[in-house]
Order: structure tokens, then sequence, then C-alpha cells
């Protein structure tokens, strides 16, 4: 496999994948809600499996990136932990959104996170370190909706167009966790994707419910980018064997 376009076409990835007001909303908002990508079995496979790996990791979780962060858990290299995460790396809807946002693109990192109840705030922020006004965006995330995001359980808050704004919050901001008037909730059913553009400012809210609020991060960079897990150093070998060519292309093994 020698380029992103002939792993994409392996794999059946064509601009067709998702009609073209998808693309308009990913230019203009910076996200697009894809639903019910994750079928009901699919669900139940990722929700067991999540809960193992906390009971299993515990305190470790995590350490693969650095550990958690304050208000919720936290894991990380998915990819290696389950075939169901494996899956996620196949899905034509997500794959032609993000290579409409970053063209020539590679895994980035694909995590969990859980809000815990009464936790979950995050600053609005942007996940790139500097803004772009110029389209050559650098990261593209995709959240995997393991539980329905509510405006009660700490769903993502998201500016929409601020990925173009050539700015960063703090820049404009005496206060980024306080509430920006233009933000929306990405509220949505478990099942859905939400594919966005990381430098679209965004963050977590506060979890107001008795339960953790679960989501995935598929994570993808341009593929001049350093990923925020390498990729071939995590990857294991009956892993590697299961993948198809097209899929080590993605990952970058």
């Amino acid at each position: 496999m020698t380029s992103v376009d002939a792993a994409l076409d392996t794999l059946g990835v064509t601009s067709s994948a998702l009609p073209a007001q998808a693309y308009a909303e990913l230019d203009a908002q910076g996200f697009v809600a894809l639903p019910g990508v994750i079928d009901p079995d699919w669900l139940e496979q990722i929700r067991d499996r999540l809960a193992q790996l906390q009971e299993r990791e515990g305190r470790a979780a995590a350490h693969e990136v650095g550990g958690g962060q304050p208000g919720a858990d936290l894991l990380a290299d998915l990819i290696n932990k389950g075939e169901m995460f494996e899956r996620m790396l196949r899905e034509p809807r997500v794959l032609a959104a993000v290579h409409h946002v970053l063209g020539d693109f590679r895994v980035n990192s694909l995590n969990a996170r859980a809000a815990r109840p009464g936790e979950g705030d995050q600053h609005l922020h942007s996940d790139c370190g500097a803004a772009r006004a110029d389209g050559a965006f650098k990261i593209c995330n995709s959240i995997w909706l393991v539980d329905d995001f509510t405006t009660e359980n700490g769903a993502t808050r998201v500016v929409p167009g601020t990925h173009r704004s050539g700015r960063l919050p703090a820049e404009v901001m005496d206060d980024v966790f306080a509430p920006h008037p233009d933000e929306v909730l990405l509220t949505a059913e478990a099942g859905t994707v939400i594919v966005f553009n990381a430098h679209v400012w965004h963050g977590g809210t506060r979890n107001r419910t008795a339960t953790p609020r679960r989501g995935l991060t598929l994570s993808f960079c341009r593929r001049d980018e350093p990923q925020q897990l390498n990729q071939a150093e995590y990857i294991r070998p009956a892993v590697y064997q299961r993948l198809s060519p097209a899929e080590r292309y993605l990952l970058d093994v």
C-alpha cells in the first residue's frame, strides 16, 4: 500500500459514502453527526469490553498516553485491546469524512473517555495547539457514542466555524471554562459517530447524572504530523496479522 487513496479504495471508501450536505457541514460548522454507525450488537460488545478493561487496568489505565485526566476515566491503545475496536478502522462514512478534512492521513490514537458523575468539565480548546485559517488542518477526531449524549450527562460542546477563525479560545475569552454565546451541545443517540475538525473549539461539559457518560475518540492526523500514540511501537503481532494491508497503512504500521 503506497497511498491513503489506495488504502481507502481497497476499503471501498469513496466520496459517495456521504451526501454532499455532510461535507458542507464539515466545511462550514467543522463537524457532522453520522447516526446509526454502531449497530446494537457491536455497541454491546464495546460496552462489555470497556467495562472489562476499566476493571482490569484500574489506576494504570491510559498509561500509554500519560494517564487520566481530572473528572474522567480514560482508556488508551484500544486498537490492541479487542477486535470490536479494530472494526472501527474500516467504517466508510467516517473515513470519507476524515479524508475530506485532512487529505493524506493516518490514525492518531484510539482512546475512551467516561465523564464521571458530577464531573467532566473541560475548558474550550483546540486539539492542535495552533489556530488555522488556511484550511491546512492537522487533526480530525471522531467521537463514537457509547452512551446517549444528552444535555445533562456531559455531552461535548463545540463552537461552530471556529476551525477557520485563526484564533484560539484563550485569545478571545476571559474565561475558557465559561459558556460561549455560540456554542452548541453535540447531543445524539448511542451508536452515532460525530466527526469533527479538531481545530474547532470544543470541550466536555459536566455530567449531571448518576452514571458515567462514555465515548470513544478515534483520532486521525495528517500523515506528516506525529501520532499521539506511536502505533508501530505498540501494535501487537496478533492484531497486525488480523489487519488488512489497507488498515495497516492507515495505522502506519
